[in-house]
């Protein structure tokens, strides 16, 4: 596989480094674990939909757009009451 040089602020550098070292990993291992344990947007979208369809076949949930948004508004004031935002 080949490297690539991504540009980031020393102090971002230093800080992802400190880090990896904090457990035992290279900067460039490290990075690499990151990787595989995020999902991009695109992954995200395809999981919540598998999640959607399963809760569907399970249990007939199938909330519309608009209660989706409301619940999706009901949840962000619940988060930002609790972390002070």
């Amino acid at each position: 596989m080949a490297d690539a040089n991504v540009r980031i602020p020393e102090e971002a550098k230093d800080r992802l480094a400190a880090i990896a070292a904090g457990e035992g990993l290279s900067l460039r291992a490290y990075l690499a674990r990151l990787a595989d344990t995020l999902l991009t947007p695109q992954e995200r979208e395809e999981r919540a939909e598998q999640a959607r369809a399963a809760l569907k076949k399970w249990n007939g949930y199938a909330p519309t757009a608009t209660e989706q948004q409301d619940l999706d508004a009901e949840l962000d004031q619940r988060l930002a009451r609790v972390t002070g935002r």
